[in-house]
């Protein structure tokens, strides 16, 4: 496997991100096919969704495009990052992504250049559990601006 010269050429300095519709893809094969794809290809990182499918971001499915990263980057030496997207919308969800792509990829990966989340109403449930560190109760979704 190698990854595309002509992808990245036409990108210049820009990171390719390469989104798969996971949801749709309806096995966890053809996610890791799909995904092994998109690396070839030349994407600098792989991502779930676009966050409109039914089903998008799931543990099960982040495993198979992590192994798929991880065989793709023995083969090549080339690191694409992750970014798991739509249906996180708890703080706590976030760690069992983070726990898995440590585990499976090793700490590196959970650096920014390799691993960021998408999912924009996250961040109300972060702003709502800084609030209940600080005066030790929840406030209402509708408080914060993307609730």
């Amino acid at each position: 496997m190698t990854r595309c010269a002509i992808s990245a050429a036409a990108c210049g300095n820009a990171h390719v991100k390469a989104i798969l519709a996971t949801g749709d893809l309806k096995t966890l094969r053809n996610v890791a096919r799909a995904s092994l794809v998109c690396m070839m290809a030349g994407a600098d990182f792989i991502k779930t969704s676009t966050g409109k499918e039914g089903v998008n971001a799931t543990l099960a499915v982040t495993l198979a495009m992590l192994r798929m990263i991880r065989a793709y980057q023995e083969r090549t030496g080339f690191k694409v990052g992750y970014k798991p997207a739509g249906g996180i919308s708890a703080a706590k969800d976030v760690l069992n992504y983070q726990f898995l792509m440590k585990e499976e990829l090793g700490r590196a990966w959970l650096e920014p250049e390799l691993f960021r989340v998408g999912a924009s109403s996250l961040l109300a449930d972060i702003e709502r559990q800084l609030e209940h560190h600080v005066t030790g109760r929840y406030s209402a979704f509708n408080r914060h601006p993307v609730g």
